[in-house]
């Protein structure tokens, strides 16, 4: 589905990033993989190769950077020689009440989350050639609100508003910008949820179960693939029936 194209990933390390750097690569996909965890980039990136025997490249890589982006890119089209798709999926979600909450803490989710969305579609539509797709994980948060993550909730409200106007600027280079809104997905980013939380999460959703990363990617996948060609400026949900209620 995806041979000869070349992806870029941010936050593959681990949790919905690898999964969707895992099937963009089961696609025949090059992907490179950027991550701040250099060293399980770098693992993760081999265990992708090996599975799918697709060609993977790992970049240490702090996407709130604007020199790492840049560079993040750079290797990219050195390596591969052209960038046709770019997941926006880099992010942190520390619990934290708003009364409790620091500047510090208020800026560093903003870059994370939102900021470095800005500068790796900056940079990636630069070097990118008419009809490729960018698309960025936003989530259910940016609809319903969550308590103790107020900034959390921003950045993705944020994510939503820029997709929509970056599509309208990009369209006429026929470049594909989406976003992708997980709800509830069991991640190693969720390992710290007890049993009892996982149970009473999963009776609020009409599924009666977690999301999981390859929901997301197969998500990712239809909107990178050129079934998608038509769809642009859109956030879908992904929530099992979540905020439907």
């Amino acid at each position: 589905m995806f041979k000869g194209k070349t992806a870029i990933v941010t936050g593959s390390a681990k949790g919905i990033g690898y999964g969707i750097a895992l099937l963009l690569a089961k696609g025949g996909a090059n992907v490179v993989m950027g991550d701040f965890d250099a060293v399980t980039n770098e693992n993760a990136a081999k265990e992708i190769e090996k599975q799918t025997k697709a060609k993977c490249f790992a970049v240490a890589c702090d996407v709130s950077k604007k020199s790492d982006v840049n560079d993040l890119i750079r290797s990219a089209i050195d390596k591969f020689g052209s960038l046709d798709i770019l997941v926006n999926n880099a992010g942190i979600y520390p619990f934290k009440p708003f009364m409790d909450l620091t500047e510090e803490d208020w800026d560093k989710v903003i870059d994370i989350n939102l900021k470095s969305v800005f500068l790796c579609s900056q940079a990636a539509a630069k070097a990118m050639k008419d009809g490729s797709k960018i698309v960025s994980i936003s989530s259910i948060a940016a609809f319903v609100g969550f308590e103790g993550l107020t900034h959390y909730c921003a950045t993705k409200g944020g994510i939503n508003g820029f997709t929509r106007a970056l599509a309208l600027e990009l369209a006429p280079r026929k470049i594909n910008v989406n976003a992708v809104a997980p709800g509830s997905i069991d991640t190693p980013g969720s390992s710290g949820v007890s049993d009892e939380q996982v149970k009473a999460m999963n009776q609020a959703i009409p599924w009666k179960r977690m999301g999981t990363g390859e929901d997301i990617a197969n998500a990712v996948a239809y909107l990178v693939s050129s079934g998608a060609d038509y769809v642009t400026g859109q956030v879908i949900v992904v929530d099992g029936g979540w905020t439907l209620r």
